[in-house]
């Protein structure tokens, strides 16, 4: 079975084309719409199929000793992440980085700190996932994109993900100011076919002020809670300093940077089309693994099933791009 990334740009048969084709780079990436990079990893390489981008070896400056240590601290003390990193730099080693110790705790299965709480005997052990969430809860962020050749200044993608069925919805502005925020969640609101009972932020100043109030607490003042209020959304907001919580969309955002990436754009109305485009395809046509290999469409149309009181109108999946003649 070939390997082939999903959002690849390139074919086997086109890979092969380009490594035996004798025509200049610049000819050849203007050819297959691809950036110069691209051309030239594929120009060189025999293989027509993707790689691991997994490191060939993972150096860590942890000893086994001092791992053993850290997995103990995690297990007893059940501390974040980021504190346990602080108490391995601090105690144990403080060369030790974020990532490897990460890493650690994804290879010794102590990830997941809700996995590690303690459980009284003859208590299931309580399970709380994404998929436990009806369609309404939404987090959203935002991105920044880059400068595209006939534009000044870089510009800001919004983007919104529901945690039920994955369903996003993005919007580039010129800013990420109050005002910008306001008009997104007014757009949201519009697009989505469900209500919106919550929504998760961060903590920009596009969203709250919490971190400019004089008592560091969010008022309920900001425009955005305003906003909140009168479409009846409770607005919540991601712990300080703690940007895993809003991970999803993150995750998402990861995708998107793989779009922009792999193309070379002109323009930014170009980009702007690609991503709206993108955007359409995710939603309808992409399957996901969480929700059981449904696209995030194909999921609100069973959940408008089971619970059509939470749906404004009717669900509708676009039908499949006619596939490119060769």
């Amino acid at each position: 079975m070939s390997m082939v990334h999903p959002m690849a740009r390139t074919t086997p048969r086109t890979r092969a084309e380009i490594h035996e084709s004798k025509a200049p780079l610049t000819e050849v990436s203007q050819t297959y719409n691809i950036s110069l990079a691209t051309a030239r990893k594929w120009r060189n390489r025999s293989d027509p199929l993707d790689r691991s981008h997994r490191a060939h070896q993972m150096n860590t400056t942890l000893s086994p000793a001092q791992e053993l240590i850290v997995m103990e601290i995690r297990r007893l003390c059940l501390l974040p992440l980021d504190d346990l990193v602080s108490v391995t730099r601090e105690f144990i080693n403080k060369d030790a980085s974020r990532s490897g110790i990460s890493r650690l705790l994804r290879r010794e299965g102590l990830s997941k700190l809700a996995d590690l709480a303690p459980v009284q005997e003859g208590e299931d052990k309580p399970k709380k996932t994404f998929k436990d969430y009806e369609p309404g809860f939404l987090h959203i962020d935002i991105k920044y994109l880059p400068k595209m050749p006939d534009e000044s200044s870089r510009r800001y993608l919004f983007v919104a993900i529901d945690r039920a069925t994955r369903w996003v919805f993005l919007r580039i502005y010129s800013d990420q100011s109050e005002r910008s925020s306001v008009d997104f969640l007014r757009r949201v609101h519009q697009a989505v076919p469900f209500k919106i009972s919550k929504l998760l932020t961060d903590n920009g100043t596009q969203f709250t002020d919490r971190f400019t109030s004089k008592d560091k607490q969010p008022t309920g003042n900001h425009v955005f809670d305003q906003q909140c209020k009168a479409l009846d959304i409770e607005h919540r907001l991601s712990p300080p300093r703690h940007p895993q919580t809003n991970g999803m969309v993150e995750r998402f955002n990861g995708r998107i940077s793989e779009v922009v990436q792999q193309t070379r754009f002109a323009s930014g109305a170009e980009l702007e089309a690609t991503l709206n485009s993108y955007m359409l395809t995710y939603n309808h046509h992409i399957p996901q693994r969480a929700l059981g290999q449904l696209s995030p469409v194909d999921a609100l149309k069973s959940w408008r099933v089971k619970k059509p009181e939470l749906f404004l109108t009717r669900v509708y999946k676009l039908a499949e791009l006619d596939p490119t003649p060769t």
